[in-house]
């Protein structure tokens, strides 16, 4: 089951200029449960699929909104040249075909 197909909301959008959120979010517990049980979203996954160390991934589940928040080191600065998304808002994509 990929994660688009179990999860109510995926989203992103900057922390700062230095920093992307991605959060996940699930109508269930059931659903919540089993994702934030799989290693397919701990931080050597999510570097993996992002490119960053996963010393620079925090990986942040919130049982009570049954979401989970990643929070990574952005590779280019927003706004920096280079940067194709400066308010981070389409970094997401990438998590929608993640394997559960």
């Amino acid at each position: 089951m990929k994660l688009s197909d179990i999860a109510q909301v995926i989203r992103s959008k900057n922390a700062g200029p230095r920093r992307l959120t991605l959060d996940v979010m699930f109508a269930s517990d059931a659903d919540y449960q089993r994702v934030v049980q799989s290693p397919a979203l701990g931080a050597a996954a999510i570097g993996r699929l992002y490119g960053v160390a996963p010393a620079e991934v925090i990986v942040i589940p919130y049982p009570a909104g049954r979401a989970i928040k990643i929070v990574m080191a952005r590779r280019i600065m927003a706004g920096d040249p280079g940067d194709k998304d400066v308010y981070g808002a389409q970094q997401h994509a990438p998590l929608l075909g993640v394997e559960i």
